[in-house]
């Protein structure tokens, strides 16, 4: 707890880790150059940006350091991933397989490429959120050239079988994306193992900075650039590297692995001990996502006969932090699409949300949560001050 504060929204962005900001400080201060440059303010800048490139490169079992492209964060990298393909294989076909569960990064570059001549067909899930790899096998065409699937879901944290929905993308010759900003650095991920050809992750998301990302492109993948300019990024993302904020994200990776399973059981039994809680204290309250095959620190609940963002807004006053995966949009919230997708009502969907924990966070934190939800849940359902209830 900081500053008398519980902070239960690690799937939407994490603290830096300490050792990071020290592992940054010199590449914001005196070691300032240019990597483009050849004098040596510029070769120490690409010294420590190829020493990078390298360690996140081992960090996800890529063959070579030249298959990481780095990107300002994960919805750049989506979008390159996306639109790079679409535009590099047009010539071959324009039909493109994802799911109605993806992160908007995913889901408007479909439309985005939908609206240029692409056609876009989105696989829904079952009721758990898993995406049935036979689904997408039904779903390609002869004229498919990209399917992408998010390894995990950033709302119910919900795997899914990227390795069974890749096998089948490769025997038909098709390139495979898969956006793994949910799970690179909490869970083991190897591109080799997953069989992916594209992969994409986002620092802020395992306690590096924010505003820098990584593609893992397979040397045999063609790709079209997004920015154009310089050479930078073997002319596949134009534009001067963050090399602080690479320099970070290498490190952050480099500290995900120490001690991960003992982390992630720490993480799990502090989430089922709030699951638990919450589930026998709070009438109508139900789980969202799968039961198992999820995040360890995923927990998306509905709460019946109230609104989501009325609960959110009563924790914070308790100094509690979580989130919703409804968005307000035009003066009126527009529930989950993901929830909508897995077959919730939209009564239900604006009345869950999603606790993600991190590494920190501790057992009194869960139990003050504990303490403080129900009563807040009950005086809400009483008053029905939530708009649409």
């Amino acid at each position: 707890m900081e500053n008398g504060r519980i902070y239960l929204d690690h799937a939407a962005t994490t603290p830096v880790d300490p050792d990071v900001v020290e592992a940054m400080l010199p590449f914001l201060t005196s070691e300032f150059g240019n990597p483009s440059s050849i004098y040596y303010r510029g070769r120490q800048a690409r010294r420590a940006l190829d020493e990078a490139r390298d360690a996140v490169a081992q960090a996800i079992g890529a063959q070579s350091p030249r298959e990481i492209i780095f990107t300002g964060g994960g919805s750049e990298a989506d979008n390159l991933a996306l639109k790079g393909v679409a535009w590099a294989y047009r010539d071959r076909g324009r039909h493109i397989v994802t799911t109605a569960i993806e992160h908007h990064a995913v889901l408007r570059a479909a439309k985005s490429l939908g609206d240029q001549g692409f056609d876009v067909t989105y696989v829904r899930p079952d009721a758990h959120g898993i995406v049935a790899p036979e689904a997408v096998r039904e779903a390609i065409r002869d004229d498919t050239i990209l399917i992408s699937v998010m390894h995990a879901n950033n709302e119910t944290g919900t795997l899914q079988p990227i390795r069974e929905i890749a096998a089948i993308a490769r025997e038909r010759g098709i390139v495979f994306h898969t956006d793994a900003v949910q799970t690179v650095g909490h869970l083991p991920v190897d591109v080799s193992e997953l069989g992916c050809d594209l992969l994409s992750l986002a620092a802020h998301k395992f306690y590096g900075p924010k505003g820098v990302g990584a593609l893992y492109v397979r040397r045999s993948v063609s790709l079209a650039p997004l920015i154009h300019g310089g050479g930078q990024e073997q002319e596949r993302r134009a534009g001067t590297e963050n090399v602080a904020g690479i320099v970070g994200m290498a490190k952050a990776l480099e500290l995900s692995a120490v001690d991960r399973p003992q982390r992630l059981e720490k993480i799990r039994r502090l989430r089922d001990r709030l699951e638990a809680g919450i589930l026998s204290a709070i009438e109508g309250a139900r789980l969202n996502g799968h039961p198992h095959e999820r995040l360890p620190g995923h927990l998306n609940v509905t709460f019946d006969g109230i609104e989501g963002e009325s609960l959110l807004l009563n924790l914070d006053m308790q100094g509690i932090e979580a989130s919703s995966g409804s968005a307000c949009t035009s003066g009126s919230i527009e529930a989950s699409h993901v929830l909508l997708a897995m077959g919730l009502d939209r009564k239900a969907a604006l009345g869950s949300i999603r606790f993600s924990l991190g590494k920190r966070n501790t057992i009194e934190e869960i139990d003050r949560v504990l303490e403080v939800l129900p009563p807040l849940v009950e005086r809400l359902r009483n008053t029905r001050i939530s708009p649409g209830f």
